[in-house]
Protein backbone atom coordinates (compact mmCIF):
# COMPACT_ATOMS: atom_id res chain seq x y z
CA UNK A 1 0.00 0.00 0.00
CA UNK A 2 1.19 3.50 -0.85
CA UNK A 3 0.35 6.85 0.80
CA UNK A 4 -1.55 9.52 -1.08
CA UNK A 5 -1.56 13.31 -1.22
CA UNK A 6 -4.65 15.53 -1.43
CA UNK A 7 -4.83 19.24 -2.11
CA UNK A 8 -1.72 21.32 -2.67
CA UNK A 9 1.27 20.70 -0.42
CA UNK A 10 5.03 20.52 -0.66
CA UNK A 11 5.23 17.70 1.94
CA UNK A 12 4.41 14.03 1.36
CA UNK A 13 2.27 12.22 3.95
CA UNK A 14 3.75 9.66 6.31
CA UNK A 15 2.63 6.45 7.97
CA UNK A 16 3.51 2.74 7.94
CA UNK A 17 1.36 1.50 5.06
CA UNK A 18 2.91 -1.97 5.24
CA UNK A 19 0.51 -2.58 8.14
CA UNK A 20 -2.58 -1.90 6.03
CA UNK A 21 -5.02 -4.52 4.80
CA UNK A 22 -6.62 -4.39 1.36
CA UNK A 23 -9.15 -1.80 2.57
CA UNK A 24 -6.32 0.25 4.17
CA UNK A 25 -7.49 -0.47 7.72
CA UNK A 26 -5.15 -1.89 10.34
CA UNK A 27 -5.19 -2.77 14.03
CA UNK A 28 -4.65 0.34 16.13
CA UNK A 29 -1.04 0.62 17.23
CA UNK A 30 -1.61 1.26 20.94
CA UNK A 31 2.07 1.13 21.95
CA UNK A 32 2.17 4.86 22.59
CA UNK A 33 4.92 6.28 24.76
CA UNK A 34 4.31 8.32 27.89
CA UNK A 35 5.45 11.40 25.95
CA UNK A 36 2.91 10.72 23.20
CA UNK A 37 0.10 10.30 25.71
CA UNK A 38 1.15 13.57 27.34
CA UNK A 39 1.23 15.31 23.95
CA UNK A 40 -2.35 14.18 23.32
CA UNK A 41 -3.36 15.40 26.79
CA UNK A 42 -1.85 18.85 26.19
CA UNK A 43 -3.43 19.13 22.75
CA UNK A 44 -6.80 18.12 24.15
CA UNK A 45 -6.50 20.54 27.07
CA UNK A 46 -5.60 23.49 24.85
CA UNK A 47 -8.23 22.82 22.22
CA UNK A 48 -11.10 21.99 24.59
CA UNK A 49 -10.66 25.41 26.19
CA UNK A 50 -10.90 27.13 22.79
CA UNK A 51 -13.92 25.31 21.40
CA UNK A 52 -16.24 26.67 24.06
CA UNK A 53 -16.17 30.05 22.32
CA UNK A 54 -15.86 28.99 18.69
CA UNK A 55 -17.37 25.51 18.11
CA UNK A 56 -20.94 24.66 17.21
CA UNK A 57 -23.26 23.51 19.98
CA UNK A 58 -23.49 19.91 18.77
CA UNK A 59 -19.72 19.53 18.95
CA UNK A 60 -19.45 20.95 22.46
CA UNK A 61 -22.26 18.70 23.64
CA UNK A 62 -20.68 15.54 22.22
CA UNK A 63 -17.03 16.21 23.08
CA UNK A 64 -17.18 14.32 26.42
CA UNK A 65 -18.10 11.19 24.46
CA UNK A 66 -14.43 10.86 23.47
CA UNK A 67 -13.76 9.72 27.02
CA UNK A 68 -10.48 10.13 28.87
CA UNK A 69 -8.52 13.27 28.09
CA UNK A 70 -5.20 12.36 29.68
CA UNK A 71 -4.14 9.67 27.20
CA UNK A 72 -4.69 8.54 23.61
CA UNK A 73 -7.93 6.55 23.64
CA UNK A 74 -8.51 3.03 22.44
CA UNK A 75 -10.78 3.31 19.40
CA UNK A 76 -12.83 0.31 20.46
CA UNK A 77 -13.75 2.01 23.72
CA UNK A 78 -15.12 4.98 21.79
CA UNK A 79 -17.00 2.58 19.51
CA UNK A 80 -18.83 1.23 22.54
CA UNK A 81 -20.46 4.66 22.85
CA UNK A 82 -20.54 5.70 19.19
CA UNK A 83 -22.17 2.65 17.65
CA UNK A 84 -25.28 2.70 19.88
CA UNK A 85 -25.65 6.44 19.23
CA UNK A 86 -25.48 6.57 15.42
CA UNK A 87 -24.34 3.13 14.18
CA UNK A 88 -20.90 4.48 13.24
CA UNK A 89 -17.60 2.74 14.04
CA UNK A 90 -14.01 3.97 14.10
CA UNK A 91 -11.32 1.98 12.27
CA UNK A 92 -7.58 2.58 12.40
CA UNK A 93 -5.58 3.47 9.26
CA UNK A 94 -1.87 4.27 8.81
CA UNK A 95 -2.54 7.75 7.40
CA UNK A 96 -4.26 9.32 4.41
CA UNK A 97 -5.88 6.67 2.22
CA UNK A 98 -6.95 6.72 -1.45
CA UNK A 99 -10.37 7.99 -2.41
CA UNK A 100 -12.09 4.73 -3.32
CA UNK A 101 -11.38 2.83 -0.07
CA UNK A 102 -12.15 6.04 1.84
CA UNK A 103 -15.56 6.33 0.19
CA UNK A 104 -16.27 2.66 0.78
CA UNK A 105 -15.56 2.98 4.48
CA UNK A 106 -17.74 6.06 4.89
CA UNK A 107 -20.58 4.45 2.95
CA UNK A 108 -20.46 1.59 5.47
CA UNK A 109 -20.47 4.04 8.41
CA UNK A 110 -16.85 3.30 9.28
CA UNK A 111 -14.67 6.32 9.95
CA UNK A 112 -10.90 5.95 9.33
CA UNK A 113 -8.70 7.30 12.12
CA UNK A 114 -4.94 7.75 11.71
CA UNK A 115 -3.34 5.96 14.66
CA UNK A 116 -0.07 7.92 15.03
CA UNK A 117 0.32 11.26 16.78
CA UNK A 118 2.25 14.32 15.58
CA UNK A 119 5.82 15.06 16.63
CA UNK A 120 6.70 17.72 19.25
CA UNK A 121 7.72 20.09 16.45
CA UNK A 122 4.24 19.82 14.93
CA UNK A 123 2.40 20.58 18.14
CA UNK A 124 0.95 23.84 16.81
CA UNK A 125 0.38 22.83 13.19
CA UNK A 126 0.45 19.59 11.21
CA UNK A 127 -0.15 19.15 7.49
CA UNK A 128 -1.56 15.62 7.41
CA UNK A 129 -4.17 14.27 9.86
CA UNK A 130 -2.96 12.52 13.01
CA UNK A 131 -4.95 10.77 15.71
CA UNK A 132 -5.64 13.99 17.57
CA UNK A 133 -7.06 15.68 14.48
CA UNK A 134 -9.20 12.67 13.59
CA UNK A 135 -10.51 11.99 17.09
CA UNK A 136 -10.94 15.50 18.45
CA UNK A 137 -11.92 17.14 15.15
CA UNK A 138 -14.17 14.55 13.51
CA UNK A 139 -15.57 12.09 16.00
CA UNK A 140 -17.75 14.27 18.28
CA UNK A 141 -20.05 15.23 15.41
CA UNK A 142 -20.45 11.59 14.41
CA UNK A 143 -22.60 11.43 17.55
CA UNK A 144 -25.03 13.87 15.89
CA UNK A 145 -27.57 11.79 13.89
CA UNK A 146 -28.07 14.28 11.05
CA UNK A 147 -24.39 15.04 10.56
CA UNK A 148 -23.54 11.33 10.83
CA UNK A 149 -26.01 10.62 8.03
CA UNK A 150 -24.45 13.38 5.93
CA UNK A 151 -21.00 11.79 6.23
CA UNK A 152 -22.39 8.44 5.10
CA UNK A 153 -24.21 10.13 2.22
CA UNK A 154 -20.92 11.76 1.24
CA UNK A 155 -19.28 8.33 1.09
CA UNK A 156 -22.10 6.96 -1.04
CA UNK A 157 -21.83 9.97 -3.34
CA UNK A 158 -18.08 9.43 -3.54
CA UNK A 159 -18.56 5.94 -4.98
CA UNK A 160 -20.68 7.43 -7.74
CA UNK A 161 -18.22 10.29 -8.28
CA UNK A 162 -15.47 7.70 -8.71
CA UNK A 163 -17.41 6.08 -11.56
CA UNK A 164 -18.04 9.49 -13.17
CA UNK A 165 -14.45 10.72 -12.84
CA UNK A 166 -15.53 13.55 -10.55
CA UNK A 167 -13.64 12.77 -7.33
CA UNK A 168 -11.66 16.00 -7.40
CA UNK A 169 -14.86 18.04 -7.48
CA UNK A 170 -16.41 16.06 -4.63
CA UNK A 171 -13.22 16.18 -2.54
CA UNK A 172 -13.54 19.95 -2.46
CA UNK A 173 -17.01 19.63 -0.97
CA UNK A 174 -15.57 17.40 1.76
CA UNK A 175 -12.87 19.96 2.43
CA UNK A 176 -15.24 22.90 2.68
CA UNK A 177 -17.84 21.11 4.81
CA UNK A 178 -16.54 18.18 6.88
CA UNK A 179 -13.04 19.62 7.23
CA UNK A 180 -13.46 23.40 7.14
CA UNK A 181 -17.16 24.16 7.39
CA UNK A 182 -18.74 27.01 9.34
CA UNK A 183 -22.31 27.12 10.66
CA UNK A 184 -24.48 30.07 11.64
CA UNK A 185 -26.22 29.59 15.00
CA UNK A 186 -28.28 31.79 17.29
CA UNK A 187 -25.09 32.85 19.09
CA UNK A 188 -23.29 33.71 15.86
CA UNK A 189 -20.85 32.04 13.51
CA UNK A 190 -19.34 28.79 14.77
CA UNK A 191 -17.06 26.06 13.41
CA UNK A 192 -18.06 22.48 12.66
CA UNK A 193 -15.23 21.42 10.34
CA UNK A 194 -12.64 19.11 11.88
CA UNK A 195 -9.67 20.95 10.39
CA UNK A 196 -10.78 24.11 12.16
CA UNK A 197 -11.85 22.50 15.43
CA UNK A 198 -8.53 20.71 15.89
CA UNK A 199 -6.38 23.77 15.12
CA UNK A 200 -5.52 26.26 17.87
CA UNK A 201 -4.66 28.94 15.34
CA UNK A 202 -7.29 28.45 12.67
CA UNK A 203 -10.25 28.14 15.04
CA UNK A 204 -10.35 31.81 16.10
CA UNK A 205 -9.11 32.88 12.64
CA UNK A 206 -11.93 31.10 10.81
CA UNK A 207 -14.65 32.44 13.09
CA UNK A 208 -13.44 35.97 13.85
CA UNK A 209 -10.74 37.19 11.46
CA UNK A 210 -11.77 39.80 8.84
CA UNK A 211 -9.26 38.36 6.37
CA UNK A 212 -10.99 35.28 4.84
CA UNK A 213 -14.12 35.45 2.73
CA UNK A 214 -17.12 33.55 4.08
CA UNK A 215 -19.73 32.49 1.55
CA UNK A 216 -23.10 30.74 1.86
CA UNK A 217 -22.52 27.15 0.82
CA UNK A 218 -23.29 26.58 -2.85
CA UNK A 219 -22.38 23.16 -4.19
CA UNK A 220 -21.02 24.30 -7.55
CA UNK A 221 -19.01 27.14 -6.00
CA UNK A 222 -17.42 24.86 -3.41
CA UNK A 223 -16.67 22.11 -5.92
CA UNK A 224 -14.92 24.56 -8.19
CA UNK A 225 -12.73 26.12 -5.49
CA UNK A 226 -9.26 24.72 -4.86
CA UNK A 227 -7.92 24.34 -1.34
CA UNK A 228 -4.59 24.12 0.44
CA UNK A 229 -3.67 21.64 3.14
CA UNK A 230 -0.70 23.57 4.53
CA UNK A 231 -2.11 27.01 5.38
CA UNK A 232 -5.20 28.70 6.79
CA UNK A 233 -8.07 28.83 4.35
CA UNK A 234 -8.71 32.10 2.49
CA UNK A 235 -12.32 30.99 1.85
CA UNK A 236 -14.92 29.31 4.06
CA UNK A 237 -18.46 28.22 3.27
CA UNK A 238 -21.29 28.71 5.77
CA UNK A 239 -24.42 26.63 6.40
CA UNK A 240 -27.46 27.36 8.57
CA UNK A 241 -27.99 23.83 9.91
CA UNK A 242 -26.86 20.24 9.47
CA UNK A 243 -30.32 19.48 8.08
CA UNK A 244 -29.70 22.04 5.32
CA UNK A 245 -26.37 20.36 4.56
CA UNK A 246 -27.96 16.92 4.45
CA UNK A 247 -30.79 18.08 2.20
CA UNK A 248 -28.36 19.77 -0.20
CA UNK A 249 -26.69 16.43 -0.83
CA UNK A 250 -29.92 14.56 -1.55
CA UNK A 251 -29.85 15.57 -5.23
CA UNK A 252 -27.99 13.71 -7.95
CA UNK A 253 -24.70 15.58 -8.46
CA UNK A 254 -24.31 14.35 -12.05
CA UNK A 255 -25.70 17.59 -13.59
CA UNK A 256 -23.33 19.65 -11.42
CA UNK A 257 -20.37 17.53 -12.50
CA UNK A 258 -21.35 17.99 -16.13
CA UNK A 259 -21.75 21.74 -15.62
CA UNK A 260 -18.29 22.05 -14.08
CA UNK A 261 -16.44 19.57 -16.26
CA UNK A 262 -13.86 21.41 -18.33
CA UNK A 263 -14.25 24.70 -16.46
CA UNK A 264 -11.12 26.07 -14.78
CA UNK A 265 -10.96 25.75 -11.00
CA UNK A 266 -10.83 28.88 -8.88
CA UNK A 267 -7.89 29.63 -6.64
CA UNK A 268 -8.37 29.24 -2.91
CA UNK A 269 -8.46 33.01 -2.42
CA UNK A 270 -10.32 33.95 -5.60
CA UNK A 271 -13.26 36.28 -5.12
CA UNK A 272 -16.00 35.72 -7.66
CA UNK A 273 -18.77 38.30 -7.88
CA UNK A 274 -21.41 36.03 -9.45
CA UNK A 275 -21.35 32.23 -9.38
Amino acid sequence: MEPVVYGQSTRPPRGDYARAAADYTCPQNTAYSAAEHDRYRRLYQRQSALVQAFACAAFIEALPCLGAQERIPDLQQINERLYPATRWELVAVPGLIPELPFFRLLARRKFPVTDWIRSPGEFDYIVEPDIFHDLFGHVPLLFDPVFADYVQRYGQGGLKAWELGACELLSRLYWYTIEFGLIRQGNGLRAYGAGILSSAGELPYAVQSPQPQRLPLQLARAMRTRYRIDSYQPTYFVIDSFRQLFNMTAADFTPIYEQLRGLPAWATDERVADT
